[in-house]
């Protein structure tokens, strides 16, 4: 089902700023933005994750056949909603990756089909840099509270807060990121080297039996819960020492959930095994526990790259941004350490084509180079990799 974005009271006059069509398809929402500037005029989206339900995850191939279902549908809503023609269109930006690899190639070749059609320069952009350029988009960037010192620039590509990070919590990924300039400096600082933070709220929440998408249903559970009632581990925050003296380690920044969300199995196992029927077991408390040890571990990560890597302002931003102790206590936390904390809304801190629309507008704004029709899907996209040359 496709949920429309209105647009803005007053738009901005034609030609004033890049008008950009964003499309978003890694996993599985289709999405369409359409931005002039960082004006949001439309955000359309369609979403598969109906059709996951019953197996409990994404299965690539059903999200790939769904984006190619509402490609074109959700496309002519987001210009009904925005008022605008393809004709009108400056630029087409596209999810190049990372992300699902059948689901990519779907956007990404629909982005391209468009392109030639409309003679529209196209560019292939990094997913995990589009959710920090939503924080573009007017009223987003200054959502959260600023502390001393933190300034905005008018300049393309800089209009986000200076000394800017940005951590990205969701089902694929889980990233601590320093964005020296949006559009040509973005730098990977920490990510999972095993599952995702939202990914292991899918596995430990089919464990418990509270159904899918995990993320909400474990949030919702765990209120009726107490957080201490279980010590589940916080993954690679055992310190190592050098002679006498604690250090962090060479995983500092990273993050690990496959113990986490084995621990909690062997604590069901243990209920089971002692003979407890399924409806006694504490499953509100263990999913309190296991919420409390992922948003410590997650927060208290960030915190300190921000802190060693001079950030002094961070942005919150993929679908497990909507946890409720997650922004609750990374909000605690960033206030502190003198930290600013931005977090959009949840609609724009999921996947979405507005963002891709954003980063798009500034990359023609910063005078970037369209990546042209010659490249191919990435799933393994690095950060680095802001948007492909040609």
């Amino acid at each position: 089902m496709s949920v429309p974005e209105s647009a803005p009271p007053m738009a901005a006059a034609p030609g004033s700023a890049p008008l950009v069509l964003g499309i978003e398809s890694s996993c599985d929402e289709t999405g369409f933005g359409i931005v002039r500037g960082t004006q949001l005029l439309a955000n359309a989206v369609a979403s598969s994750m109906e059709e996951h339900v019953r197996f409990g995850g994404v299965i690539p191939e059903i999200a790939a056949r769904a984006h190619l279902e509402e490609f074109t549908p959700t496309l002519q809503q987001a210009l009904d909603t925005a008022g605008v023609t393809l004709a009108e269109i400056d630029a087409i930006a596209v999810t190049s990756g990372p992300g699902l690899a059948g689901a990519l190639m779907v956007g990404v070749a629909g982005a391209k089909a468009l392109a030639l059609a409309t003679g529209k320069p196209l560019y292939g952009i990094n997913h995990l840099v589009a959710h920090v350029g939503v924080g573009v988009l007017d009223g987003v960037a200054d959502s959260g509270t600023q502390p001393a010192g933190v300034v905005h620039s008018g300049t393309a590509g800089s209009v986000l807060p200076e000394h800017l990070g940005a951590l990205l919590v969701s089902g694929g990924h889980t990233e601590i990121l320093q964005v020296n300039r949006l559009t040509s400096d973005v730098t990977l600082l920490g990510s999972t080297i095993d599952d995702a933070a939202g990914e292991a709220y899918d596995k430990v929440a089919r464990l418990l039996g509270a159904g899918y998408p995990g993320g909400p249903v474990i949030d919702r559970l765990a209120q009726q819960g107490d957080p201490k009632a279980f010590r589940f581990p916080r993954g690679l925050s055992a310190p190592k020492f050098v002679g006498t003296a604690e250090e962090p380690g060479k995983h500092r920044h990273d993050w690990s959930f496959s113990g986490l969300k084995t621990a909690v199995a062997r604590c069901v196992e243990q209920f089971e095994a002692a003979g407890v029927p399924d409806t006694e077991i504490p499953t509100a408390d263990i999913a309190a526990s296991f919420q409390e040890a992922v948003a410590d571990v997650i927060t208290a990560k960030a915190v300190r790259a921000c802190t060693e890597h001079g950030i002094r302002h961070l942005m919150l931003g993929g679908g497990v941004a909507a946890n409720s102790r997650l922004r609750s206590l990374l909000a605690e936390r960033c206030e502190a350490a003198g930290i600013g904390l931005t977090v959009p809304p949840v609609r724009l801190c999921t996947d979405n084509g507005a963002m891709v629309a954003a980063l798009g507008a500034q990359l023609v704004a910063d005078g970037v180079a369209p990546s042209g029709l010659d490249f191919a899907a990435d799933p393994g996209q690095p950060v680095e990799r802001i948007s492909l040359v040609a």
